[in-house]
């Protein structure tokens, strides 16, 4: 089998997955109110003002991109090989690192995002993305998916019921120490190979820019509804915009 019918057999394979993934979420945005609705008498606020408008938007482009690429895979064979050989063309090595990184994306969204510092388990899960895969080292890779793991179950088992999310922030200094950690682990592995890459030494900042500049677009710019508002750094980000930044621009101040 030649690498282009591998390629398409994985394609096929993975839109499933995208597939269900994209429908899981837009039903479970359907529970955010997005066309004006009328809530004990009180007119609710205009589609566009709504919390469900950034979700809608990414989960339905990635279902139409998982559409088309389950297209693609069907036209040139990968569907009729993929019932026939699932896993066609998989390595040991692969297999780990596909396994690594569907471990990394689920505490990140089930554990995480509920109940830390949209922030802080961003530039985690960033870091361990990037550090943990883009030289394909194995060792790196297993760090930073035990790291992510750890303060991911930390969270679910401290704060799992929904009134434990706005308690004391124990997972979000956590997450935070944790993910010193794994950067200072990245740089002395790094260092002993020898001169520091480009994207080891941009990674932290990438990691914190990132969802730093997501989160403030969202809940100033868009003025959408934003993962646990009381996290460690977002509580503070808002209070000082509402109490200190904002008055001036209005001023008055």
């Amino acid at each position: 089998m030649d690498d282009k019918l591998i390629l398409r057999v994985r394609d096929f394979w993975t839109s499933i997955v995208l597939i269900i993934v994209s429908f899981f979420f837009l039903f479970q945005t359907t529970d955010i109110p997005f066309l004006n609705t009328n809530v004990a008498g009180v007119d609710s606020a205009q589609w566009y003002n709504s919390a469900a408008l950034v979700p809608y938007g990414i989960f339905g482009s990635l279902l139409i991109l998982s559409i088309f690429l389950m297209g693609i895979a069907i036209k040139d064979g990968g569907a009729k090989h993929a019932l026939s050989k699932i896993g066609v063309g998989y390595s040991r090595s692969e297999l780990i690192r596909v396994f690594c990184v569907s471990i990394i994306l689920f505490f990140y969204i089930f554990g995480l995002i509920p109940r830390v510092d949209f922030i802080l388990s961003s530039s985690l899960m960033i870091t361990c993305l990037i550090w943990g895969f883009h030289s394909e080292n194995r060792r790196s890779m297993i760090l930073s998916t035990l790291a992510m793991s750890l303060a991911s179950i930390y969270a679910l088992v401290m704060h799992f019921p929904r009134s434990e999310w706005a308690k004391p922030h124990d997972d979000d200094w956590l997450v935070f120490v944790t993910f010193v950690i794994l950067t200072l682990a990245m740089f002395v592995m790094e260092s002993r190979k020898g001169p520091l890459k480009r994207i080891v030494k941009l990674t932290p900042l990438l990691s914190v820019i990132a969802p730093l500049i997501l989160v403030m677009a969202m809940a100033f710019g868009f003025r959408q509804n934003v993962p646990n508002r009381t996290g460690l750094l977002f509580s503070q980000i808002e209070y000082h915009y509402y109490v200190s930044i904002r008055p001036l621009w209005q001023g008055k101040k």
